[in-house]
């Protein structure tokens, strides 16, 4: 089932069976996210089903999404997807009241979390209020990490408190940056690497659409002390066999939003808000 909320020249598209997603936001008949042709349409019905395996199996359908982090195959503290058949691409509930509509995960046997994703339409843009809950017996450590995929070719800008910017992944390379006093430019570029931002001052761009978050200067955060990432991806002749096969389908920029590391006893739960604002 898809959901979808309008407000003015705004429409946001939801599928909660497919692991909670926002697989649309449009603006004046422009859709800002990238999601995959060949998978949805703009009606955004398609076969969705829990996708499992390694990295190169990963139906990538594009959107916004939350995951756990830290991201690793090393141990059970560390998530090992996408893909994944409960958090990622499992099927979420959802109830709608008035501009929000609250989507809740199954719960994780892995990782002991259950996921809540809250979507609301604002005048200007939307808000995401996004929860985890340990719904295990056991403590459990984890960052919220949410995942925006947008259609590549421009320059991603964000905003700087500090000049902190580490490669995090170069699977074909380091993306390439800029520092300019308190902003980092990503310019457009074929290349399958990430960068994290310690130095965030908790605000991003990319095209019409800026991310803005709070950052907890005392907190832990995953991947170097990161709460932004920016991933870039391109196709490729061959799948990355380092990166367990990764192929990418199209020139995607990623927006990544981290909550700090938790943890988490038996019923307690974190939160993370993450505020999009749209211009044109």
């Amino acid at each position: 089932m898809v959901t979808w909320l309008e407000r003015g020249d705004l429409r946001l598209g939801l599928v909660p069976e497919l692991g909670g997603r926002l697989l649309s936001v449009r603006y004046r008949d422009a859709e800002l996210l990238w999601r995959d042709p060949a998978l949805l349409g703009d009606d955004l019905r398609g076969e969705y089903g829990p996708n499992s395996g390694r990295m190169g199996d990963w139906v990538n359908y594009g959107g916004d999404k939350t995951w756990p982090a830290p991201q690793g195959w090393d141990g059970p503290d560390q998530w090992p997807g996408p893909p994944d058949p409960v958090l990622d691409s499992g099927p979420y509930t959802a109830v709608t009241n008035g501009d929000t509509v609250t989507m809740t995960s199954a719960p994780d046997p892995r990782t002991g979390l259950r996921l809540t994703r809250a979507i609301t339409i604002l005048d200007d843009g939307y808000r995401l209020d996004l929860r985890a809950e340990n719904v295990s017996g056991r403590r459990v450590r984890w960052a919220l990490w949410n995942v925006t995929q947008l259609p590549g070719g421009g320059a991603v800008t964000a905003g700087l408190r500090t000049p902190e910017v580490v490669a995090l992944v170069a699977g074909t390379g380091t993306p390439e940056y800029t520092v300019d006093g308190d902003r980092l430019v990503v310019p457009p570029q074929d290349v399958v690497g990430k960068l994290g931002v310690p130095g965030t001052a908790g605000w991003v761009t990319y095209g019409a659409l800026t991310l803005s978050f709070d950052v907890d200067p005392a907190g832990e955060y995953p991947d170097e002390g990161s709460p932004l990432e920016i991933w870039l991806e391109h196709p490729l002749p061959s799948p990355l066999a380092e990166l367990g096969d990764l192929d990418p389908p199209a020139r995607i920029v990623e927006l990544e939003v981290l909550g700090p590391l938790t943890v988490l006893a038996p019923g307690a739960s974190m939160s993370l808000t993450c505020t999009g604002i749209v211009r044109a």
